[in-house]
């Protein structure tokens, strides 16, 4: 698929869609909890939907009604002897430990960049929890037969705090007591944060946390769990409305409304980077109003939110000087390696990234052109590249922009709203 975007001031209001990171962890949730779980305003993403897929492999029943799903679940009673996570890092990451609680085998799959995706934390750390686990050289398929016993145990979080998720929720199903999860090196706290307040939200058992460090599992629950249906709102997402607000920023006046001021999510603070940049941005408790001004460079750390760098570069464009975000090795093992892919499709459009050290320098303030570029297969790649052609000298041509389907479907159908209203 290919979509063009000519030079365009936007205007409107939007709301943001929904959390792929909170959607997934309900659907992981719901099928631990048990009983019957509604979701209310559902993520419609190819890994949400490849979410939803794999619960119901692993036992649970979905039903989707017009705004709502409806899931039934009675613990984790694999239906497949296969679970496929699509192009999900975080379903492979999360789904594992939660498959390996059962004692049947299981093989793990994905497609596309998930294939290329090292996946040896398993292959290390599942065997001391009484789980074969064998790969294929580190990476997928995976096979695993359980069931999971949690122990204490010392695990690394620099490559992704996702593999931590999924280790609470299978201790936490597990019926977990006196034992602890000790973590080095914790890469994107923010995101172990929704994870334990998802769990909290549906009366899992919560480890006490201890400054990110290590996770105690006491002897007696923090929460008491019940078999009264949970009833779930999936919030909306910063990671694809922090697109939205930069096209506010660099073309537009619009309004953003949905997003939780209050939430865990790391992407968030995307409104940091905006307020250095002098952007004019009203934040209120139901909306996000952002307007078209002059832009100061920015330097920002990005290093637990990964996810801002896209929307950053292309925000970076646009300021008046040279912008620095920090974090870059965190790039390398997402849909394409990021960093290399922002420095070669952002330079077809004349702007020049370099890096020094863990370090990306943007140099703003420049002409954007007019350019053919290639999303790589990465949803944030081809939306980073639509929000920068806003302000070009010409159309710029996205290849493979269908991959914004892996978290923002209605991407194009928003960009379009804005560009037209009246």
């Amino acid at each position: 698929m290919q979509e063009t975007i000519s030079p365009s001031e936007i205007k409107g209001t939007i709301t943001a869609p929904a959390s792929k990171s909170a959607m997934q962890r309900a659907c992981a949730a719901a099928l631990l909890k048990g009983g019957k779980t509604v979701l209310h305003n559902p993520g419609i993403s190819n890994d949400d939907e490849a979410a939803l897929d794999i619960i119901q492999q692993l036992g649970a029943s979905v039903e989707k009604k017009e705004d709502t799903i409806v899931i039934h679940s009675n613990g984790v009673k694999p239906s497949s002897n296969e679970i496929n996570c699509g192009e999900s890092g975080l379903s492979v990451r999360m789904f594992t430990p939660i498959a390996a609680l059962s004692a049947e085998p299981i093989t793990v799959s994905g497609r596309g960049s998930l294939v290329k995706r090292p996946l040896s934390f398993f292959t290390e750390v599942l065997p001391q929890l009484s789980v074969r686990c064998d790969s294929k050289e580190g990476f997928l398929p995976l096979h695993i037969k359980g069931p999971l016993q949690p122990k204490d145990i010392e695990v690394d979080g620099s490559l992704s705090s996702q593999f931590l998720t999924g280790l609470l929720f299978a201790y936490s199903a597990a019926g977990t007591r006196n034992v602890t999860i000790t973590v080095r090196n914790l890469n994107s706290k923010p995101y172990i944060d929704l994870t334990l307040q998802v769990m909290k939200d549906f009366g899992l058992l919560l480890p006490i946390n201890n400054n990110y460090e290590s996770f105690f599992f006491p002897g007696k629950p923090i929460t008491q769990s019940t078999n009264k249906p949970i009833n779930y709102t999936v919030e909306a997402d910063w990671s694809g409305a922090a697109f939205l607000l930069v096209a506010g920023a660099i073309a537009g006046d619009i309004i953003v409304k949905g997003l939780d001021v209050f939430s865990t999510q790391a992407d968030k603070a995307i409104l940091q980077p905006l307020m250095q940049c002098g952007v004019n941005i009203s934040v209120e408790s139901e909306q996000i109003h952002i307007r078209k001004t002059a832009l100061k460079p920015f330097h920002f750390n990005a290093t637990d939110c990964p996810d801002l760098f896209p929307p950053l570069v292309a925000l970076a464009a646009y300021c008046d000087g040279t912008s620095v975000i920090e974090g870059v090795h965190r790039l390398t093992h997402k849909e394409s390696n990021r960093a290399q892919t922002l420095q070669e499709e952002f330079g077809k459009m004349g702007v020049e990234i370099t890096f020094q050290d863990d370090l990306m320098m943007i140099k703003g303030g420049g002409i954007i052109k007019g350019a053919s570029v290639h999303s790589r297969h990465d949803h944030r790649i081809a939306m980073a590249c639509a929000v920068a052609a806003l302000g070009a000298d010409g159309e710029v041509i996205i290849e493979q922009a269908d991959a914004v389907n892996k978290s923002y479907p209605q991407f194009w159908e928003h960009l379009r709203y804005l560009t037209n209203h009246e």
